[in-house]
Formats: C-alpha cells, structure tokens, sequence
C-alpha cells in the first residue's frame, strides 16, 4: 500500500511528460538561483577567511580614522605612533608603511597606480610581507641599502599598461622621480595590487614629501599574547598620546578576524536579498504546482470516484495528490541543485582564469544539498494541498458521472 502511494503519482507524472516538464521549469529556476548564489556566497566566504588566516592571527593593523590606508586622513599616524606602539609589553615588531597614489612612466607612457613605501629591514620587510601575502616570482624583493629600487605588482610583467613588459633592470619613473626594478610579485588577482609599486620607505618620504608620515602601521603580537587584548591596550595609549576621549579616535585597529567578520557581514547581506530576489522564482513555480494538481485532480475525477467506490478514503486521496505535487517539487529542487552547483563551479573556473584563485573557493554543502531537497518537498507539498483537499472531498457518485 505505501509504495502506491509513489508508484501512483510516478505514473501520472511520466504519462504527462510536457506538462511535468513545465511545472518544473519554475522550480528548478528557483532553486538553482537561490543554491547558486548560496554556495557563491560560501566561496567567498572561505576565500576570505583563507587570506585572513594566511595574515596569521598574532597581527595588529593601525591606520588614521577617515581614510583608506592613511590617504585622505586629516591626521596621519607618525613616527612617535610607531615608537609608542613598539614599546608595547605584547608587542614583538612593528613597521611603517607609507600609501600614495600617483602616476607610473614607462616606454613614453604613463598609468597611475598605488605606490607602497616599505622597511627594507629584513624582519619589518618579512612582517609587511607575511602580512600582505606577497610572493616575489621574478627577480628579488627590497633590501638594505635600496632607496631608488622598486618592486612591481604582476601586471608589469604584460604588456597592457604600457605596450611593452617592464624587465628586471629597467628604469621606471613613480611621481616624477626614475627607479630601477629589481623583481615582480606574484599575480595577486585584484587590480590595483597587480598595477602597485613597492618602493623603501625612505625613498617613499622624500618621493611623496611625506617625512614623519605613517599611512599604515602593522604590529605583531607576541606568542602567547591575545591579539584583542593587545590591541584594547595599545588603543589606550594612543588615546592617551593623542589626548582623544573613547570613541572619538583619530585612529582604527583591527585584527584579521574583525576584518573578516566586517566582510561577512557585508556579503551575508547582499547574499540574503539576492536570495529574496531569487525566491520570487521559486513561488512562481509553487503556484505552477498548484495549477497542475488543480487541472490533474478535474482531469481524474472519474477515477477518484472508482477509487472512493472501491473503498479508498478521503485520507489516501489527500495523500496522494499531497505526494505527486511534492514529487514535482523534489524533482524540480534535485535539477535545481544540479544547475545552481554547475553555474557556480563556472563561476569559480571563470575567476580561477580571470583573477587567480584567491577570491574563491566553492566547496559543496552536502546538508546545504540535502535541505534543499527536503525544502523543495515541502514547497511542492504546500503547493498541492488545496488541490488535494479538493480531491478528498469529491463526492464519489458524482464523480463517476463526471464526463
């Protein structure tokens, strides 16, 4: 008897296989949409929270309050900053890094682009380095002794910007003043890190006219030390430096984790009103189950009342017609997830070859998967019990009489 109640309904579905196909059509519109965007969202998600964890959890970044990476702050963080970070008890090293933003001359022409000023101390360089994930995959990256050396973003070594590739040795001018490359980091995939320029921070200084002028300090915690910790306390004695109540700071700090769960944030927003916005499919396809059952149950009068006649109860029909609508929503949720999985994979190969693999990482939430089926069941179900409830309450002789 229970398996009836599936071989039935199977039945009816293959025997109207163009109707079937179009009830599904809404909702496996729906549901790839929403499963796509639900596993993009994760990608990122474990992208971000890769390239969080690659920074390592022992650091600390201090930049002025109003402008990104120290541009465009009305007080710029100087070296009495970094000195006072430095003396912290939890803090191992601390560096200075310097931002401007201006033009690059090359080959007779000219883009603009970031230009980064640096330690060339070997620990402070290692620190900035670890901290910003860079890999040098051609020449050497700066040292001791290098003022007017330059380290290229990736986007160098091609021959977009400037019609030709720069080469380890030639000479390129930043903000008017000419250096001598000496190595390119590795493809990051964002653009403005792949176009930067990496210059000593002396040299940085005299360039830009920017002496005892910190855009961006980066501090490591110590082993054993809490980051939060650490950073409540050196929040305190810049405070009490700067002579600025709580709350009213001309500085931020943030560790890696508040900066991943500010990103997180943002995207589980826009993730929850796209899938609003994706919902809007997957009702339309409710309602498309809806009209099939109704127009399934007025096509089947006639054998629901042969099958009243013979015995079978309000309670198998109603179950019945609840099944075969929540087997065209299973259905349509299992191609939904099939098409929703694929496009995001494309998506994932398309920025594999676009921009590199940093940005995401799909992996495949089988409970994400296995909720979505049962979802889909249940839509299906909704969907189907006015029709179901209506052929329940058929009445058996009238039934039969129906032509």
């Amino acid at each position: 008897m229970l398996k009836d109640y599936f071989k039935i309904p199977l039945k009816e579905i293959r025997r109207r296989k163009l109707r079937s196909w179009l009830t599904l059509l809404g909702v496996f519109i729906g549901i790839s949409a929403i499963i796509s965007l639900i596993t993009l969202g994760q990608g990122l998600e474990n992208a971000i929270s890769k390239q969080f964890d690659a920074l390592g959890k022992d650091k600390l970044f201090i930049m002025p309050a109003g402008g990104m990476w120290g541009m465009g702050a009305a007080e710029q963080l100087n070296d009495d900053d970094l000195e006072l970070i430095s003396s912290n008890s939890g803090i191992k090293l601390a560096t200075g890094m310097g931002y401007g933003y201006s033009q690059m001359e090359y080959n007779d022409l000219v883009h603009y682009g970031f230009i980064s000023g640096i330690s060339t101390d070997p620990d402070e360089r290692a620190l900035v380095g670890e901290a910003q994930t860079w890999g040098v995959e051609e020449g050497r990256m700066l040292r001791d002794g290098d003022k007017y050396k330059v380290v290229l973003g990736w986007s160098h070594t091609q021959d977009d910007l400037f019609e030709k590739r720069v080469e380890v040795g030639s000479k390129i001018l930043l903000h008017g003043q000419e250096f001598k490359v000496v190595g390119f980091l590795e493809k990051i995939g964002s653009p403005p890190d792949d176009e930067s320029a990496i210059i000593p921070f002396e040299a940085y200084e005299d360039v830009f006219d920017a002496h005892d002028e910190i855009g961006f300090i980066i501090a490591q915690t110590k082993l054993g030390e809490d980051p939060d910790k650490v950073a409540q306390e050196v929040e305190k004695d810049l405070r009490d430096d700067h002579g600025v109540d709580e709350g009213e700071e001309d500085f931020s700090i943030q560790t890696p984790q508040q900066f991943a769960e500010t990103f997180n944030v943002i995207l589980n927003i826009v993730q929850i009103v796209l899938i609003g916005i994706a919902s809007i499919a997957l009702l339309v396809g409710g309602i498309g189950i809806m009209n099939t059952m109704y127009t399934t149950v007025l096509e089947r009068t006639k054998e629901i009342g042969i099958m009243k006649a013979i015995g079978a109860r309000n309670s198998h029909i109603l179950l019945l017609v609840l099944v075969e609508s929540g087997l065209y929503g299973l259905g349509g949720g299992l191609i939904g997830i099939i098409i929703g999985i694929g496009f995001a994979k494309l998506v994932e190969l398309a920025f594999i070859v676009a921009v590199g693999p940093a940005f995401l990482a799909i992996e495949i939430d089988w409970l994400l998967v296995l909720g979505t089926l049962l979802f889909s069941f249940l839509i299906g179900c909704l969907s189907g019990i006015a029709p179901a409830r209506r052929a329940s309450k058929l009445n058996p002789v009238d039934s039969l009489r129906y032509e």
